[in-house]
């Protein structure tokens, strides 16, 4: 019987296919861990911006609506306005700060690096952080019968004639709907918390709140959490110093902290008028990242912040908003 010859593959042969095998396995695995992190990076950069990007979009809107008083633009020309030295506005709640509703001298106003909303509650505020505060009525109207006996609302006249601040139903003058209109106030405070919805445990994650009082104005003022993720607000205001009838008038000289000593709007002699607000926000990511620190700096308004060195990602967003309705005198 003829014996058939064996073939198949050495030992050796076997040894160099494994070596070729484990190293195209080894350049998979870099790959997929590569783009692993590289998808998670893309995923909390995009999810950053979309938080600020969300919270500019909110915030927006109502500070260019700040000092809207109806039909007129004289705020000196409104009853019953006060500031917060004066006596206090009867029937309303005061725990915001004396006359924190009825403050109408001061269309926006804030606190530099520190949280100045008298003694609203609120989770954990962060007082390295601005306050930004927004004053202004509705857009929509009201006519009478008016439902909501501890609402808070002005009656505004055309032209420089008074303007009254009115609480309940019952309007100070006879309403005439040619002459006159209705409008809920509106009060707006944002600051920044240390805390969030998305906080678990010692896990800390910042954001960005809104305290309002627009409506009930003797009920507890509203507390609503905007977007987590916000760990710095920063405000300065755009404003004109320009004397009435100089040729600048009503443009921006300068940008300020809400705090500077050139704003004084409780003084008549005063030339200085808020035309714009500018806004920063320094928004961090909820999560950790592994084999991420975070060494920058951040240097934007009056902050010089950092390195934190700690595993979250971090940017700062900035955007400047014109107020429609400052009308300086000329």
């Amino acid at each position: 019987m003829q014996a058939h010859k064996q073939s198949g593959m050495t030992l050796i042969e076997l040894m160099v296919a494994l070596a070729i095998g484990a190293f195209l396995m080894i350049g998979a695995i870099t790959v997929f861990m590569q783009s692993r992190t590289t998808f998670r990076v893309t995923e909390s950069l995009a999810r950053m911006q979309e938080n600020a990007r969300f919270a500019l979009e909110v915030m927006e809107p109502d500070i260019r609506m700040a000092h809207y008083w109806g039909l007129t633009t004289t705020t000196s020309s409104i009853e019953n306005r006060a500031r917060p030295a004066a006596g206090a506005f009867p029937g309303i709640n005061h725990t915001c700060g004396n006359n924190f509703l009825v403050n109408f001298d001061q269309a926006v106003s804030g606190s530099n690096n520190s949280y100045a909303m008298g003694a609203c509650l609120n989770p954990m505020p962060e007082v390295n952080a601005d306050t930004l505060v927004v004053r202004r009525v509705r857009e929509d109207l009201e006519t009478p019968p008016l439902a909501g006996a501890d609402t808070l609302r002005l009656q505004s006249v055309r032209g420089t004639s008074n303007s009254q601040i009115f609480k309940g139903t019952a309007p100070p003058a006879a309403f005439n709907p040619l002459t006159n209109q209705i409008q809920r106030v509106v009060v707006n405070g944002y600051y920044v918390s240390r805390t969030s919805s998305v906080s678990t445990g010692a896990n800390l994650v910042p954001s960005l709140r809104v305290r309002s009082l627009q409506a009930d104005a003797t009920a507890t003022p509203q507390d609503q959490e905007l977007i987590a993720g916000v760990e710095d607000l920063q405000v300065q205001f755009g404003i004109d110093t320009d004397a009435p009838g100089q040729p600048n008038r009503g443009s921006i000289d300068r940008y300020v902290n809400v705090d500077d000593p050139l704003i004084e709007p409780f003084n008549p002699a005063s030339n200085v008028e808020i035309l714009s607000v500018r806004i920063w926000l320094r928004v961090r990511a909820e999560r950790l990242e592994n084999g991420f620190q975070d060494t920058a700096v951040y240097q934007y308004a009056d902050q010089n912040v950092g390195p934190f060195n700690d595993g979250f990602r971090r940017m700062v967003v900035s955007k400047t908003i014109y107020l429609r309705n400052a009308r300086p005198n000329s």
